[in-house]
């Protein structure tokens, strides 16, 4: 009889599981990015803005990559997105990229979580598994992969500041690239980051079969200046594969925030 209890439970939690995860039960849910710069858009070569050094920036490029999304239900379960149609590359200057189309199964969800940056595991992986966003050579031509150091860029930001030093054609220009997925063969710079957003002041998200829900999230650029270390033009106007690319990795961690949810 203890067996045959058994047995209905273990079929009955299969069950559920194998519903969670059904193909005939996957729903439209669309994540939406949008840079801002404080409480102003951001608009590249266009506008200026004032980081918390006090030093007034333009913006010319902003990309980034999102990766490895998950989403929490309310009882518990959590939903990882299929890893190879989990890489996104969010371009401004780009606004088809700004809007990701994914497929979940229809539920109530009060937790989105995703990684800004490219996993160890997918950064080493034969070529052939790194295809779309993540191919090296279309990667090159965005400007998101070293090809010297065998790595992606996870965040990128350039633009012009009358803080930072000229150039021998006397421009101001910042560049702020940012990378490191904690080494291969040996341990290096790690500035891989996990974002957990919560849905539920928003409200829960609830796709459903015949009916996209949206989750809009808003990246605030003036976060990557100062949102744990005083980021200064004047001070460090060229950041790449440096010990101090730790600091703007950890301030870029916190530019995301829920802005609504749509059902």
């Amino acid at each position: 009889m203890l067996v045959l209890v058994a047995g209905l439970l273990l079929g009955g939690a299969n069950k559920e599981l194998s519903e969670f995860d059904s193909v005939k039960s996957m729903s439209p849910l669309f994540i939406k990015f949008d840079n801002i710069a404080g409480t102003e858009d951001l608009v590249l070569n266009a506008k200026q803005y004032k980081n918390s050094s006090g030093e007034s920036f333009s913006v010319s490029q902003l990309q980034y990559f999102v990766s490895n999304i998950k989403l929490r239900r309310t009882d518990g379960k959590e939903y990882a997105i299929k890893e190879d149609d989990s890489y996104f590359l969010i371009q401004e200057n780009n606004p088809a990229t700004h809007l990701l189309k994914l497929k979940v199964p229809a539920g109530d969800y009060k937790q989105l979580t995703f990684v800004l940056g490219v996993d160890s595991l997918r950064n080493t992986m034969n070529i052939s598994k790194r295809t779309g966003v993540l191919d090296p050579a279309s990667s090159m031509d965005n400007g998101m992969y070293w090809s010297w150091n065998s790595g992606y860029i996870f965040f990128k930001m350039e633009g012009e500041s009358s803080a930072a030093p000229a150039d021998p054609t006397g421009s101001h220009k910042f560049r702020y690239h940012i990378g490191g997925f904690g080494g291969y063969s040996a341990p290096t710079i790690n500035n891989i980051k996990t974002i957990s957003l919560d849905l539920v002041k928003s409200g829960i998200v609830k796709p459903r079969i015949n009916k996209k829900a949206t989750i809009s999230v808003r990246a605030d650029i003036l976060k990557a200046f100062n949102a744990t270390t005083n980021l200064s033009i004047a001070t460090h106007s060229s950041v790449m594969f440096s010990e101090f690319s730790v600091n703007i990795a950890n301030n870029y961690s916190k530019m995301f925030t829920l802005h609504r949810t749509e059902n």
